[in-house]
C-alpha cells in the first residue's frame, strides 16, 4: 500500500524523490518522508500529512538553510530515499513516519509490508540497549543493519542487509542507505513489489513504475527473495541464499515500461478516475486490437500458449480475483458458460488459498489482478502450481509478480491505472475474458455464425461505451438526486448479477454510502423488508428473455414505497422507474461490460456531489499486497 522511491546518480535528488512520491499518491498513505545523504550525514525530513505537506516543509527548512549560509556553494545531494506510508504499526504521525534509522543516524531504511515477528526483534533489541524511538517495525531493521556493520568491519552494506533480512519473518519491500557508503543503495524484495529503473548515470528503485517513468522506460523487476544493490552506473542483483550475478552476467534482463510520463498526467480532468472512466473507448480497442481473427470468427490469445487440442480438454474455468477482479471474474464465468458451454465459476482468491481446495488437472483457473501483486491472488496461483494446476494470468502490469508465476496469460492492455477504484481494468478484464470465451467456444460448438455475430459485438463496444459517456450530464442529475441516501440497494438477474455487485463496491468504497447487491429472486427472501422511501434501488435489466421479471422486480420494489433507477438496454414502460439510465442495445452476452459504465458514473457523481476525495478513499489503497 505505501509508496518507496530512491534514487543515486548525478541529479538533485530531492526534487526527484519528491516527484516520485507525489506519483505514488494514488496508493494511499497516512504520511511521508525522504531522506538524504549531504555532506557525510543524513538529512531527514518527514510529515504526517500530503506529499504537498512534505513539499512545504521542505521548502520552509531550505529557505532557512539558505538564509543561514548564503554564501554556501556546497553541491546538491545526489543521493536519497522516499516513503509514503500507510500505518500498520503505530499511530500515523511523524515520528511513525518512514525513513527510520538507528541510533547513530547512519543507516536510513524506508520499508512496505509487515515484519511478523517484529516485536521479539524488538524485544532482543531493547535487551541489548537499543531504545526505540517509533512504535514501528521498521526501525527495528535499521538497528539491526547497524548492528552487523558494527560487528563485522568488512561487512558491506548489502552483507548487513542480507543478514538481517534472514532473522526476519514477512513481507517486505525495502530500500536501506548508508553514510559510510554513500554512492549506493541496497534493494530487497519478498511479497511487496519492488522495481529498478535504469538511467544513464543515475539508477532509481520504486514500489511502482509509476514514479520511473518520467525518468526511464528501462526497468528491472525484482522476485520474492531478491536483493539488489545499485550505483550511478552500475547494479548487481543476488539472493538471500547468496547466490550473486554480476551486472555484466546478470539475468535480471531490463523491460521498456510500455507507459511514458503523459500517462500519469490528469490532463483536461480533475482527477484520475473520471480520466480513466473517459478512456475507456480505446483501452477496450487496444484490448482488441490484433485479437479479433475475422476469417474463422475466433479470437486470439498467443498469451495463453495453449493449442486447439489443449484447449478443448479443458473441461472446467475458474476465475480468481479479490474485489473488482473477482467481479470480472463473474462475468467472464458467465460469458464462458454461454459461449464455450463449459462449466465456469469464479472465487474470492483470499478464500481460495486458505481453505485447501481439490485441483482438478482439467480445470484452467485464471489469475485475475490489475496490478499483478494482490498477495491473496499470488498466493493463489503459488498453490495451485504447487498442486499441478494449469493457471494462467490475467493482469494489466507486465513484469508483475503474478505475470511472472504464471508464465503465461492475458495483458489486459487497459493502460497505467492510477485511481484507487478500478474502472477502465475492470471492462478490459470483462473484454479480455469475452474473448477467452470466444476462442473457447469455437474450438468447441459454437458456430461461425455465433462467432461472427461475438466478432461485431466486440468491434462496437468502444462506441457503444463512448455513447454512453456522452449522456454523463443525465447521470450525474440522477447521481445528485439520490446522493444523500444513506443505504441503497443494486439488483440483478443472472447476467446483470455481477454487474449489480461491481456498481455496489463502487458505490461505497469511493461515497462511503452503504450498498449492497442482491440476486432478484432473492429479494423477497429478506431484503424487501428493508425498503422504504428513502432507500433507493439501482435495477439492472438487460435486453434478454428476462425483462417481464426484472419489471416484476421493479414494481414489487414500487409497491413499498422505495425509489428505483433503473439500468437498461431493454425497452420499459415510460414512468415505471423514478429514474432511468439507457443504455445501447447489445450482443446480449456483452450487455454486461455496458452496464458497468453508467454505474460507474453514478458512482463517481454521487461522491462528488458528497465532496469525497474520489482518488484517495479512505481505508483502501491500489495494491493491496499485505493481509
Amino acid at each position: 500500500m505505501c509508496g518507496i522511491v530512491g534514487y543515486v546518480g548525478k541529479r538533485d535528488v530531492t526534487p526527484v524523490l519528491i516527484e516520485g512520491l507525489h506519483r505514488l499518491e494514488y496508493r494511499g498513505y497516512d504520511s511521508a518522508g525522504l531522506a538524504v545523504i549531504s555532506r557525510g550525514r543524513l538529512q531527514i525530513t518527514k510529515t504526517a500529512g500530503r506529499v504537498q505537506d512534505l513539499r512545504d516543509k521542505l521548502a520552509t527548512k531550505q529557505s532557512a538553510s539558505a538564509a543561514a549560509s548564503a554564501s554556501s556553494t556546497a553541491s546538491k545531494p545526489t543521493i536519497g530515499i522516499g516513503h509514503t506510508r500507510w500505518a500498520t504499526h503505530g499511530e500515523p504521525n511523524e515520528t511513525n513516519a518512514h525513513p527510520h534509522t538507528d541510533a547513530h543516524n547512519r543507516i536510513a531504511v524506508v520499508h512496505n509490508g509487515i515484519i511478523e515477528n517484529a516485536e521479539l526483534l524488538r524485544d532482543q533489541l531493547q535487551a541489548s540497549g537499543v531504545r526505540f524511538t517509533s512504535d514501528t517495525d521498521t526501525e527495528a531493521l535499521a538497528h539491526m543493519i547497524a548492528a552487523e556493520l558494527a560487528a563485522d568491519e568488512a561487512a558491506t552494506l548489502e552483507d548487513a542487509v542480507i543478514r538481517t533480512l534472514k532473522r526476519v519473518e514477512g513481507a517486505y519491500g525495502l530500500v536501506v542507505m548508508d553514510t559510510k557508503h554513500p554512492d549506493q543503495l541496497v534493494v530487497a524484495r519478498n511479497g511487496s513489489p519492488l522495481v529498478l529503473g535504469l538511467g544513464e548515470n543515475e539508477m532509481f528503485a520504486a514500489s511502482d513504475v509509476a514514479a520511473l517513468v518520467r525518468y526511464t522506460r528501462q526497468v528491472i523487476y525484482l522476485e520474492d527473495g531478491d536483493v539488489a544493490t545499485i550505483k550511478a552506473t552500475s547494479y548487481h542483483t543476488t539472493t538471500l541464499t547468496g547466490s550473486q550475478e554480476n551486472d555484466a552476467n546478470t539475468s535480471k534482463v531490463p523491460t521498456t515500461v510500455d507507459a511514458d510520463a503523459d500517462d500519469y498526467e490528469l490532463g483536461q480532468f480533475s482527477d484520475y478516475m473520471r480520466k480513466e472512466i473517459h478512456e475507456q473507448p480505446d483501452a477496450i480497442r487496444r484490448a482488441l486490437r490484433g485479437r479479433l481473427e475475422e476469417r474463422f470468427a475466433t479470437a486470439r490469445l498467443g498469451g495463453i500458449n495453449f493449442d486447439a487440442r489443449e484447449l478443448r480438454n479443458i473441461k472446467n474455468v475458474k476465475f480468481l480475483g479479490c474485489g473488482s477482479a473477482y467481479y470480472a471474474g463473474q462475468m467472464g464465468a458467465a460469458l464462458i458458460e454461454e459461449l464455450a458451454r463449459i462449466p465456469a465459476d469464479a472465487e474470492p482468491a483470499s478464500e481460495f488459498r486458505y481453505r485447501s481446495p481439490v485441483v482438478d488437472p482439467d480445470t484452467l483457473y485464471v489469475a485475475v489482478s490489475q496490478s499483478g501483486e494482490t498477495i491473496d491472488t499470488l498466493m493463489a496461483v503459488q498453490e495451485l502450481r504447487r498442486k499441478g494446476g494449469q493457471v494462467i494470468g490475467a493482469v494489466n502490469v507486465v513484469g508483475s509478480a503474478i505475470g511472472r508465476e504464471c508464465g503465461h496469460g492475458i495483458f489486459l492492455h487497459a493502460g497505467p491505472e492510477v485511481s484507487v477504484a478500478s474502472t477502465k481494468a475492470l471492462t478490459n478484464m470483462a473484454v479480455n475474458f469475452a474473448l477467452l470465451a470466444l476462442l473457447l467456444g469455437r474450438v468447441r460448438d459454437l458456430s461461425s455464425a455465433s462467432g461472427e455475430r461475438v466478432v461485431n459485438g466486440l468491434r462496437n463496444l468502444p462506441a457503444q461505451v463512448s455513447e454512453i459517456l456522452a449522456e454523463e450530464d443525465a447521470i450525474e442529475t440522477i447521481a445528485n438526486r439520490y446522493a444523500n441516501a444513506e443505504h441503497m440497494f443494486f439488483i440483478g438477474r443472472v447476467r446483470g448479477w455481477p454487474v449489480a455487485r461491481e456498481g455496489a463496491q463502487k458505490l461505497k468504497e469511493i461515497s462511503y454510502v452503504h450498498a449492497e447487491a442482491y440476486q432478484a429472486g432473492e429479494l423477497k427472501h429478506g431484503p424487501l423488508a428493508l425498503i422504504q422511501s428513502d432507500m433507493p434501488s439501482v435495477v439492472i435489466i438487460p435486453s434478454d428473455d428476462l425483462i417481464a421479471k426484472n419489471i416484476s422486480t421493479i414494481e414489487q420494489i414500487k409497491a413499498r414505497g422505495g425509489p428505483v433507477i433503473a439500468v437498461t438496454s431493454a425497452d420499459i414502460p415510460d414512468g415505471l422507474a423514478d429514474a432511468t439510465i439507457r443504455v445501447p442495445r447489445a450482443e446480449p452476452e456483452l450487455e454486461p461490460i455496458l452496464f458497468n459504465i453508467p454505474l460507474q458514473l453514478l458512482a463517481y457523481h454521487a461522491a462528488t456531489k458528497l465532496g469525497r476525495d474520489i482518488d484517495k478513499p479512505r481505508n483502501l489503497a491500489k495494491s493491496v499486497t499485505v493481509e
